[in-house]
């Protein structure tokens, strides 16, 4: 029955998803290695345009790793670089923005007994084109298994989260983004996830593009050889 109603909720959401105009695509690749209890290490490649699958005009690629301090609590620093196009073409020159980017992050999780709430905060330090700057971003999301009491191989979930983006000069807010989506457990490694994201940037240039379609895959290798309990699908940006 449950699989029956995310059925129907998901044609639902993608009937109104590809009702948008002007709709991108957000292609993401994920990949997590646990190398002991406590060290992970991640990589994670983008690709973004502003038609579906046309216009591309954005990538980013970068890295990183993760320190798990207790059960709920991580530490994470990552290194990247995040390149956007001009409009009107596939990553069409000249390069509006050619930015590399540094960050350091804490992710504190809330399991609860059917979802799971995260909150990350995040420091960034961009070395754009146009010089220095500092961001901050703090995301707010929740994980709620469909088939299962929690998130295993062969199991259905919803995910919803929001990002607010805000510097350190005037006008200080810059960014908000929403994703709204479903995925799906395939194995212990492997997870697949779409929705939609929807952007709406505040006196910014270094990117643009309102609505998403958002499709990642994400794997997970655990090189400890110690099963996860349970794994929370996540991507890095």
């Amino acid at each position: 029955m449950k699989f029956k109603t995310f059925l129907i909720v998901g044609i639902l959401f993608f009937n109104l998803l590809f009702s948008q105009e002007n709709l991108g695509s957000w292609n993401i690749l994920n990949m997590n290695v646990k190398i002991s209890s406590k060290w992970n290490v991640f990589a994670e490649s983008q690709v973004r345009s502003l038609s579906f699958y046309d216009e591309f005009h954005y990538y980013e690629i970068k890295s990183g790793v993760t320190y798990k301090i207790s059960k709920d609590f991580s530490a994470t620093s990552g290194f990247g670089s995040y390149n956007t196009f001009s409009e009107g073409g596939n990553f069409n020159d000249p390069i509006k923005n050619k930015e590399i980017r540094t960050w350091l992050q804490v992710n504190l999780k809330n399991p609860l007994r059917y979802l799971t709430l995260e909150h990350r905060y995040r420091a960034e330090q961009r070395f754009t084109s146009d010089g220095f700057k500092n961001r901050f971003r703090y995301r707010i999301g929740a994980t709620i298994p469909i088939n299962n009491i929690k998130i295993e191989p062969k199991t259905f979930y919803t995910m919803v989260w929001n990002e607010l983006f805000f510097t350190n000069k005037e006008p200080f807010f810059e960014r908000n983004r929403l994703f709204i989506g479903c995925g799906y457990e395939v194995n212990k490694n492997l997870a697949i996830q779409t929705g939609y994201i929807y952007q709406f940037d505040y006196k910014i240039n270094d990117e643009t593009g309102r609505d998403f379609l958002n499709i990642a895959l994400l794997y997970n290798l655990d090189l400890t050889k110690k099963e996860e309990k349970e794994f929370t699908p996540t991507t890095s940006d």
